[in-house]
């Protein structure tokens, strides 16, 4: 069987313009481009996109999506990535869940007037969850760094630290769903307040000179933008296309970017 490009895009959750673009770098190629310029794809094809963006999620750039695809010998065969990838989402499946019944727990316990328990109000948020983003984008001694930092703190220095990043993230979905643009002074606001947020957590590239770096703010608006995953924090993709324009454009008025 084969399937058109807009059929393949509407069930992926992708855009023809995503497939095209990788089949342009040669990452997932259509099996057959039709007498119509219509490109279509069968279950290989398909088999391989489902890897990329497996791979996607999991934080890899499409330059190391290719390398890895491209591995032979002991590389993994179709059936035995797959696996991986399953246990991977099996995993972050229970993570979800859990964090999930902790929220639900600390509704429970506001409604009712009772005491909130530190032990359950943090369950499932564990930090360690985008370890591989971290070392891939940025390398082990940044996730290092923080790891230390973050193990050291109290819990109560815990809370207060994800209470601030939940004030930051709620006041940044409050400001694109008024429509605030990104390159005026509330936006930059925000963009300043998260490159603040940004540099108080050792690891952070540029943190040790009192800022983050433009390419870093720059980067990480981007990875804002383009995985779901921490598009949610900021009420979904556009949220998240706020966010990334208005740190791009601090990073280029106040941090030196270009």
């Amino acid at each position: 069987m084969e399937w058109s490009i807009q059929d393949v895009a509407r069930r992926a959750g992708t855009t023809s313009r995503t497939l095209r673009h990788y089949a342009q770098i040669g990452l997932v190629m259509p099996t057959r481009v039709g007498a119509n310029g219509y490109r279509y794809y069968d279950e290989s094809a398909l088999l391989r996109l489902q890897r990329v963006l497996l791979l996607r999620e999991l934080g890899l750039g499409l330059p190391a999506i290719a390398e890895a695809l491209a591995q032979r010998g002991g590389a993994p065969t179709e059936v035995e990535a797959l696996r991986q990838h399953l246990e991977w989402l099996q995993s972050e499946r229970a993570r979800l869940a859990r964090q999930a019944a902790s929220v639900i727990s600390t509704i429970d316990v506001l409604e009712k007037g009772g005491q909130l328990m530190m032990e359950t109000m943090f369950d499932g948020f564990d930090h360690t969850a985008h370890r591989r983003e971290v070392e891939e984008r940025w390398g082990s001694r940044a996730y290092e760094t923080s790891d230390a930092w973050w193990t050291s703190m109290s819990a109560e220095e815990k809370s207060s630290w994800q209470a601030r990043l939940a004030g930051l993230q709620a006041d940044w979905r409050d400001a694109a769903r008024r429509g605030v643009d990104p390159a005026g002074a509330e936006g930059q606001a925000l963009a300043r307040r998260q490159a603040e947020w940004l540099a108080g957590i050792p690891g952070t590239p540029g943190a040790d000179a009192g800022a983050p770096t433009a390419a870093y703010l720059t980067g990480l608006g981007e990875m804002y933008a383009a995985d779901e995953r921490f598009a949610a924090h900021f009420g979904g993709v556009e949220g998240a296309r706020f966010v990334r324009d208005a740190l791009a454009r601090y990073a280029e008025t106040e941090l030196g970017g270009s």
